[in-house]
């Protein structure tokens, strides 16, 4: 960790943290001391935990197991659940031990979210697969939709509502509502609701993330043209 110039304190950043590739992402934990990097050329630095109140940076894992796309944080439990490029593995970041493997069957992974229960998690790839695992279910998906006509680039659950999301480079993004049940013998139910249409595709590439507000049923979607969308209704 170290201070940045005196300029980028002048905007407002606090920390620089190094990396010894590109990252390309960052996901939070929802206690918010710890964030997690992603740069998948990084090997068996790929993915690092920092720690905001220490200021300290580590990776948590001696081997690389693949090229890293993505990373999410268990909103209940010690867990890092961690894409490769054809696998998540779900570890334990307390034991220091494998937990479970997930088999997309799909030919490159682009995206995860875990479900603010912790009981399914959300998978995008760009082939085009979205992928809803219940993680008490199986090792394979409960249900792949494939409803876009080009790579899936970001998928999110919405942290409060019964609301999920894909964007994808065909420059839409599909949401869906994804209810989840206390009961054990009752299987999410998923409906397509909307498809929202607001980016120009550029270079190929369409719409590259989204993020929803944390409590209305609000979508930020972030495009290659350059521009960021909020849909509100």
């Amino acid at each position: 960790w170290s201070r940045p110039s005196a300029e980028l304190q002048s905007e407002g950043v606090a920390w620089e943290v190094s990396h010894v590739r590109s990252a390309t992402s960052v996901s939070w934990h929802h206690r918010g001391d710890y964030l997690a990097s992603v740069a998948p050329e990084g090997a068996s630095r790929a993915v690092l935990l920092h720690q905001l109140s220490r200021r300290k940076s580590g990776s948590p894992f001696a081997k690389s197991k693949g090229r890293v796309e993505a990373v999410a944080f268990h909103p209940k439990k010690p867990w890092l659940c961690v894409a490769t490029q054809r696998h998540v593995r779900i570890y334990d970041l307390a034991s220091q031990e494998l937990h479970k493997k997930l088999n997309p069957s799909a030919k490159w992974i682009s995206s995860l979210s875990v479900h603010p229960g912790g009981d399914n998690l959300l998978l995008g790839s760009y082939d085009k697969r979205l992928c809803w695992f219940d993680l008490d279910l199986s090792a394979s998906p409960y249900k792949t939709l494939r409803s876009h006509s080009l790579a899936i680039r970001s998928v999110a659950f919405h942290p409060r509502l019964p609301l999920f999301a894909s964007a994808s480079d065909d420059a839409s993004v599909h949401v869906y509502h994804g209810r989840v049940y206390s009961d054990l013998m009752s299987n999410a139910l998923i409906v397509p609701l909307k498809i929202l249409k607001g980016h120009e595709i550029t270079s190929h590439l369409g719409v590259m993330d989204i993020a929803w507000h944390p409590t209305q049923p609000w979508l930020f979607s972030a495009g290659a043209d350059g521009s960021i969308l909020l849909y509100t209704g």
